[in-house]
């Protein structure tokens, strides 16, 4: 029987941002960054409230269609219980469609929150796999989801299995001299809208080289950072997205050309630079300015955070 939560429970869950790819870890490699989406449930005697502050105020569904909604629902299933009603606060600190894992972080804190609402009348809750393959079959592959649960690096991918689609990911430790920047434009995009720009087939030569980038890249992330610039390099799908973003695409040129290992974030058009220096080149960061990007340093962001009662703080 489906356990029914009493109104006046409360929870909250903090998320981080992330990007995937990192250039030639096309679905598979993520890192997560420290700019977070925070929301607070608390469940009523019935009826649906959503409430959002920050990015997506007065952009986004404020019903059942809303993704952290639909999240909440999703892992309310998955363990089995119900609530009359609940009031749902957004605190969005992630801009949306900008490369930087929103939808990720929306369903990964709507999934997590049900851990600090069922912690506190069970002992049962979903575990950092359950999150996992929840948030990625809303994602449909795992780079960012991943990301946005575990924290930190991770290397993730997909197992094809009778019973359906199995989603994994694993941790790898961040080399502690990498710094990472995220240049965000005002521009959005899609990522449906991108993937469409990607053929259907590429040559074994091209294969080839991204394999052995993404391999690379692996070392470059745990021991070796003065190999990012030749690890981040790409061939599948980077250049075949450059003519819907050509502005982010000339300025991944110019951090390049600066010798930062720069890529798209995800499908972008934020760009990610990686580097052991402490900033960026002056040149560069005055380019990025005058060309409609703020410049942002960030650290590794930490994984999902629930927790019963009062809101997380960060």
């Amino acid at each position: 029987m489906t356990h029914v939560l009493p109104p006046g429970l409360r929870a909250t869950s903090v998320v981080a941002a992330s990007s995937a790819n990192l250039g030639p870890g096309f679905d598979s490699l993520g890192i997560a960054l420290s700019l977070y989406d925070e929301i607070v449930v608390e469940t009523t005697d019935s009826g649906l409230t959503v409430e959002v502050e920050g990015e997506g105020a007065g952009q986004v569904p404020l019903d059942d269609t809303h993704l952290v909604v639909q999240a909440i629902r999703r892992g309310l299933q998955a363990l089995n219980i119900s609530v009359p009603g609940m009031t749902v606060r957004c605190r969005n600190g992630i801009p949306h469609s900008r490369g930087l894992g929103s939808s990720a972080a929306a369903v990964v804190s709507g999934l997590s929150v049900v851990n600090g609402l069922a912690a506190q009348t069970s002992s049962e809750i979903l575990s950092g796999h359950d999150l996992i393959q929840l948030s990625s079959e809303f994602e449909g592959h795992p780079d960012n989801a991943s990301a946005a649960v575990l924290g930190g690096g991770v290397v993730s991918w997909t197992e094809e299995q009778q019973s359906g689609t199995r989603f994994e990911a694993a941790p790898i430790r961040v080399h502690p001299d990498i710094r990472l920047f995220v240049a965000i434009p005002d521009e959005r995009s899609s990522t449906a809208e991108t993937r469409v720009l990607l053929p259907e087939k590429v040559s074994h030569a091209d294969a080839r080289f991204n394999v052995s980038r993404a391999a690379l890249m692996v070392v470059a992330l745990t021991e070796r950072p003065d190999l990012l610039v030749p690890a981040t390099e790409d061939v599948l799908h980077q250049p075949q997205r450059a003519s819907a973003m050509p502005a982010s695409a000339e300025y991944l040129k110019v951090l390049r050309r600066c010798g930062i290992a720069a890529v798209l974030s995800g499908a972008g058009p934020s760009v990610l630079a990686l580097c052991t220096s402490a900033e960026l080149p002056t040149q560069a960061v005055e380019y990025g300015t005058a060309n409609g990007f703020t410049v942002k340093a960030m650290t590794i962001g930490d994984g999902a955070k629930w927790t019963s009662g009062a809101p997380v703080r960060r």
